[in-house]
């Protein structure tokens, strides 16, 4: 898992050709991207889908004003988060007063200097950068290193959400380490820790960059899985719990340790939020335990009539 931020990328939604070049060529030589939008509408959808470090706002657009697209950027849970600066040349104290109520960061009036907009925009960057990482503090799992709960339920809403905009695929697996408790008794709680410690590596080191491994809770996990179809998924789980079996155990060589997956995909229409998504893969996990253990399940319907799902540990 990679939780070090990206490179900072500024989002500049202003109609005015002149000022997208200027910052592009000053940012690039502090080693910032620098992302273009010539209307509200279109910045948007950018920052949607770019989730910029910082956004530059005109306050003058086509279409909405900037007032308007503010609002609409500290409503949603995918931008709100990012500082916006006012870049305008509307000097009237009632437009600043109006734009930090709203959740401005910054106003700067045009004509400006270059080298004040940079510092405060390095400012702004340097803010957001220590957000960043107290917000990531407060999502990793302190024994794995892995994304923990409060993560895994904000990350899958938002693949969710993806997906039923672009028609991506998507895949959920929930895995267990079977028999855990017994490891527990039999050989101690740190080496329980162990346990868990290196079946979170493997994850970490198996799956692809852009997919997310959780601690569910306990000696669960859940793997979300962007662009993936449910045969991809399945070849996942499959070698991730083929290389787990295999592991040998310092000072253990007689142990065989093993773990089951239940594997969710979007090609169930009646799947449509996060609830129904963690309950197929549950029910999925809850076969393969059944059936003995050590092995991939993919959900079935016909096996969620009459069950309850598993109650996983928060």
């Amino acid at each position: 898992m990679n939780i070090q931020e990206r490179q900072p990328t500024v989002l500049l939604i202003d109609p005015a050709p002149g000022v997208h070049r200027m910052l592009a060529m000053r940012l690039h030589d502090d080693d910032t991207a620098l992302v273009g939008a010539m209307t509200g509408e279109e910045g948007l959808e950018i920052a949607r889908s770019h989730q910029p470090s910082a956004i530059l706002l005109e306050l003058t657009l086509p279409g909405q004003d900037g007032f308007s697209i503010l609002r609409e950027l500290k409503s949603d849970p995918a931008t709100m988060h990012a500082p916006v600066i006012f870049l305008t040349t509307s000097e009237h104290s009632e437009d600043k007063v109006r734009a930090f109520e709203l959740g401005a960061t910054d106003y700067v009036c045009k004509p400006f200097n270059m080298s004040e907009l940079l510092a405060r925009i390095a400012s702004a960057l340097r803010t957001r950068r220590l957000m960043y990482m107290l917000e990531q503090r407060a999502q990793i799992d302190g024994l794995t290193g892995l994304w923990n709960r409060a993560y895994f339920n904000e990350k899958l809403a938002a693949e969710l959400s993806h997906m039923q905009r672009t028609g991506e695929s998507l895949a959920l697996a929930l895995c267990d380490l079977d028999d855990f408790k017994n490891i527990n008794d039999t050989y101690g709680h740190p080496f329980g820790d162990t346990v868990i410690r290196s079946f979170s590596d493997l994850l970490a080191h198996t799956l692809r960059s852009y997919d997310v491994a959780c601690r569910y809770g306990g000696e669960e996990f859940a793997l979300i899985l962007p662009s993936s179809t449910i045969s991809e998924a399945i070849i996942a789980c499959e070698r991730m719990r083929k290389t787990f079996e295999t592991h040998l155990w310092p000072g253990h060589p007689e142990l065989k340790i093993t773990a089951s997956f239940g594997v969710a995909d979007c090609g169930l229409s009646s799947m449509t939020n996060p609830a129904s998504w963690i309950e197929a893969a549950d029910i999925s996990l809850y076969s393969a335990k059944e059936a003995g253990r050590n092995r991939v399940h993919i959900f079935d319907p016909r096996l969620s009539s009459g069950r309850e799902p598993m109650k996983l540990a928060a």
